[in-house]
């Protein structure tokens, strides 16, 4: 791993210079691997993008790519690097990039570390900010939306909050995300007040209506979530 930020890491698994090109002059491959901060972590693209650079000019375009002025900005030891690129170090690009396959895990910050342990996953651009993040994990009118946006309009001010318990279609039309992240909660003066494993049949309507029937003058959003239903209550 060469080196890395908020979106992109640089990964390389060949130093050598191409059959017939003067080591000078040699263009070596490098990959560069989408990647996007979420509430969960960090998640790792699964699309590749191949890029050209001059052997003796990797350092450079390191130092370009990756200034330190961005926060989430690493890179790889220079001297490791020089070394590896003197001794034509070369081997397979793995399959699946992870934190076994990685010559200098060490360099890696704890949460790209952590991120490379996860399956990788396919990253779309946010549609209100543009910012990368994981594909159908938060889908909001036909709209691809990283956590943050996602809470921002379904559960802020104008999202679709209930008032009274909850009737059996209206139920089965909630809100669907990956997850709810309470920290981003905070900041719009809404609780998860209620997180139910996935339960058949109408059990969790009841056990839903059970909790709003208790104190049905404040507004409530049930979610619907990978791993069952969430209850949100404004504050």
């Amino acid at each position: 791993m060469l080196g890395g930020n908020g979106t992109t890491l640089a990964a390389t698994s060949s130093f050598r210079a191409p059959e017939g090109a003067t080591r000078p002059d040699a263009i070596v491959t490098l990959r560069l691997v989408p990647l996007a901060y979420t509430p969960r972590g960090v998640e790792i693209g699964s699309s590749l993008q191949d890029v050209g650079v001059p052997l003796r000019g990797i350092l450079d375009w390191v130092d370009r790519t990756f200034p330190p002025e961005d926060e989430r900005t690493f890179i790889a030891s220079v001297r490791d690097v020089e070394l590896l690129a003197r001794v034509g170090w070369e081997a397979p690009f793995p399959e699946r990039l992870d934190e076994r396959s990685v010559l200098n895990l060490e360099d890696l910050p704890d949460e790209i570390a952590e991120g490379l342990a996860r399956p990788q996953c396919e990253l779309v651009a946010c549609a209100a900010c543009r910012a990368l993040c994981v594909r159908d994990e938060f889908v909001w009118k036909e709209k691809q939306l990283c956590a943050w946006d996602y809470h921002a309009q379904v559960f802020g001010k104008r999202g679709p909050w209930h008032e009274g318990v909850y009737e059996e279609r209206h139920f089965d039309d909630v809100p669907f995300c990956a997850y709810v992240a309470p920290p981003l909660l905070v900041e719009l003066g809404v609780e998860e007040v209620l997180a139910l494993a996935a339960l058949g049949g109408g059990l969790p309507l009841q056990i839903v209506n059970a909790l709003i029937a208790g104190e049905s003058s404040r507004a409530y959003m049930a979610v619907k979530t990978e791993l069952g239903y969430s209850l949100l209550r404004e504050a």
